[in-house]
């Protein structure tokens, strides 16, 4: 009798069906709320900031696929010995990496519940990346697909009020959220349908606003429902 063939591994990457959704934004300009209402859509799962923990998963991808050494090692196909300053470049898989490490980021940081659809998350940083974010939209784009991409701003004055903006020195709270949202508009051009602008002033108190976030995922709008989720009291600030 032949020896059981272990199971195939399980791929977390792939357990949401229908995609992901990230919410990208800037802090203080009610994105929890837009992620509480996203999270009342029957099978979605949309977690909370990361710390930016994707991204650094991303440059460790790219820092594999476009190391000049590793990829020309790549092409050759010729094998390395122990003696060689790159031994073994030229069986690194940059696609099986990636996939790895973003399976990984799904099972350990997601960690969608059973039967979740959608998942996803939101995430005050994403202008951080710099001259970096091209890798990670590719990164996203390869390895989430379906994804979507959700931009979420609000009035800079009132942001700038809000929060720890409040203890900032105003022109680097100004300059902050000019950088962050130039490199939304950069990303929006660059994902086309993927993304969707939405911002904090057009829909807070206005439940009918958010229709549009409802086509753009495909998914039925219930007035009711997400004015009750809109009206109801957020932990982390005390308010609506």
């Amino acid at each position: 009798m032949s020896a059981a063939q272990p199971d195939s591994p399980v791929s977390h990457l792939d357990a949401p069906r229908e995609g992901y959704v990230f919410i990208v934004t800037y802090g203080r300009s009610g994105s929890t709320l837009l992620q509480n209402v996203l999270n009342h859509i029957d099978g979605y799962c949309i977690r909370g900031e990361n710390n930016n923990a994707l991204y650094h998963v991303a440059r460790a991808w790219n820092a594999v696929k476009m190391s000049e050494p590793m990829e020309g090692a790549r092409r050759s196909g010729v094998a390395t010995g122990p003696d060689h300053p790159w031994y073994g470049a030229e069986a690194t898989d940059p696609d099986r990496i990636g996939r790895g490490l973003a399976d990984a980021f799904v099972r350990d940081v997601l960690m969608p519940p059973p039967g979740v659809r959608v998942a996803g998350f939101k995430e005050i940083r994403f202008h951080l990346g710099g001259a970096h974010m091209e890798s990670y939209i590719d990164f996203l784009l390869r390895f989430f697909a379906p994804a979507r991409f959700i931009f979420n701003t609000r009035d800079h004055a009132a942001t700038a009020r809000s929060g720890w903006w409040a203890s900032m020195d105003p022109a680097a709270v100004r300059r902050e959220l000019e950088t962050a949202e130039e490199a939304f508009a950069r990303m929006r051009a660059r994902l086309g349908n993927q993304a969707l602008a939405l911002h904090y002033d057009d829909y807070a108190g206005r439940p009918e606003a958010l229709r549009p976030l409802f086509d753009f995922l495909g998914e039925d709008y219930d007035p009711a429902a997400v004015d009750a989720v809109m009206n109801r009291r957020l932990t982390h600030t005390g308010t609506r």
